[in-house]
């Protein structure tokens, strides 16, 4: 596995790559074994002897809700962002700079505080944010058809064939695409370039920020044997626990294991060790990957446990839920909701409807009726809402001739859209969101 500016793997493959480097700076090549590229003097050089031919990368932008804050606001450039609020809330994200402090994603917004008082700390913007990763999304569907999200700000592409496309290798195209990124977006990025997929995300995790790190076919197995078992992806930290109480801790024993051995053990997970731990992976980058949910929560500044004090805060984020799905142009059929007690304990409760929704209305209808259940006197420090088993919309809120008064619901709520649409978000609201703002209960982030 290579790096900027690492001497080359060993590697026996006759490419262009065997004698040359890549400069990420400018794009040109250069003879090794030069520590700098002789068009702009560049130390920037990518060195591998599959350089050319490896087309599955992964593409994750650096620290990306702060990176979107610092590139609209300069003056912030250089000093420690936290994207999160409320010293009950978390960290959604944080820049580099933070995170020399200790700060961390998911980290209490009190710890951060304390780890880097002088951050600038900055509510998230979702619709913004959004709006720069659908930009960047284009982008890589101009570099291939081939480009599975997993995330607003990160995607496994497949240039494979796409040479003639672009009259360049892989290497190039994407060394192409982040320079234009850093200079058109003003976002920079890592990339990982292997393989396959399961090597392609683990080498865009390496030299971050603006990283470009490679991980060979011929060298995968020799370059896993001596990393923890907790690099293969779905190992979590107690299957990590699980795996060290057999006497496993690093992928080279998992290399020397049988398969059938492992699989034995472990079911499923066992067959994925014996292909990954060999640097196998033989899924394919698959457009058709979507959004699997859509959810919004809120954590409170102070716990409640009233039902009453919940219930205008449900319909909030009820309503947000919905205006999403709407315009995704997306519909669902199981409605979950969210709790965290005042001891951190995670609640869920889901319900699966007659029929897929995109309504405000039958949302929090149905987050209702089991928030009612659990509210006997616990204090819960965070709420959400959300929608899964995603349809097309074609399918959602057909007549229901159960209850006469869900139709006129319906019609309220579509010319509520409307006028909001035409008028702004606060043109109209319902009665109990009314009520929710003169109370000033806390609303929901992003």
């Amino acid at each position: 596995m290579t790096q900027d500016g690492a001497k080359p793997s060993t590697g026996q493959v006759t490419t262009t790559a065997a004698n040359s480097s890549l400069c990420r700076d400018c794009g040109a090549r250069s003879p090794l074994p030069r520590s700098r590229c002789m068009s702009c003097g560049s130390p920037r050089l990518l060195k591998h002897p599959e350089l050319d031919q490896l087309t599955i990368a992964h593409i994750d932008c650096d620290a990306f809700f702060a990176a979107v804050e610092k590139r609209d606001n300069p003056d912030i450039r250089d000093q420690p962002v936290i994207i999160g609020g409320g010293r009950r809330g978390v960290v959604s994200t944080c820049c580099y700079i933070a995170r020399i402090y200790g700060v961390r994603s998911a980290m209490p917004m009190f710890k951060a505080m304390e780890a880097c008082p002088d951050a600038v700390v900055i509510r998230p913007n979702m619709e913004k944010y959004a709006k720069v990763g659908h930009e960047i999304r284009e982008r890589m569907k101009a570099l291939t058809p081939l480009v599975e999200p997993l995330s607003i700000d990160e995607a496994f592409l497949d240039l494979t064939g796409t040479e003639r496309l672009h009259h360049a290798t892989a290497a190039e195209t994407l060394a192409r695409f982040v320079r234009d990124l850093e200079t058109d977006i003003g976002i920079s990025t890592s990339v990982g370039l292997a393989a396959n997929k399961f090597l392609a995300k683990l080498a865009s995790d390496f030299e971050k920020p603006r990283g470009f790190s490679i991980i060979g076919a011929a060298e995968a197995k020799t370059f896993l044997a001596d990393k923890p078992v907790g690099m293969i992806w779905g190992v979590g930290k107690v299957f990590q626990k699980k795996l060290a109480s057999d006497g496993i801790r690093t992928i080279g024993q998992l290399q020397k294991m049988d398969g059938t051995d492992l699989a034995r053990r472990y079911g499923a997970m066992g067959l994925r060790l014996a292909t990954l731990s060999q640097g196998e992976d033989d899924r394919h980058v698959s457009p058709s990957r979507g959004v699997k949910s859509v959810s919004n929560e809120t954590t409170f500044n102070t716990d409640i446990s009233s039902f009453d004090k919940l219930r205008p805060i449900l319909l909030n984020l009820a309503e947000e839920v919905s205006r999403r799905l709407k315009d995704k142009g997306i519909a669902g059929r199981t409605v979950t909701l969210k709790l965290k007690t005042d001891s951190f304990k995670t609640i869920t409760r889901s319900r699966q409807l007659p029929d897929p929704t995109q309504l405000a209305d039958r949302i929090y209808r149905t987050g209702i009726e089991l928030l009612e259940k659990e509210t006997d006197g616990r204090r819960f420090r965070l709420i959400g809402i959300g929608v899964n088993d995603l349809v097309k919309p074609e399918l959602a809120d057909p007549q229901d001739l159960l209850d006469e008064s869900a139709g006129r619901r319906k019609q309220a709520e579509l010319a509520m859209d409307t006028l909001r649409t035409k008028f702004g978000d606060k043109a109209v609201e319902r009665g109990l969101m009314h009520q929710a703002r003169l109370s000033k209960t806390p609303k929901p982030s992003s």
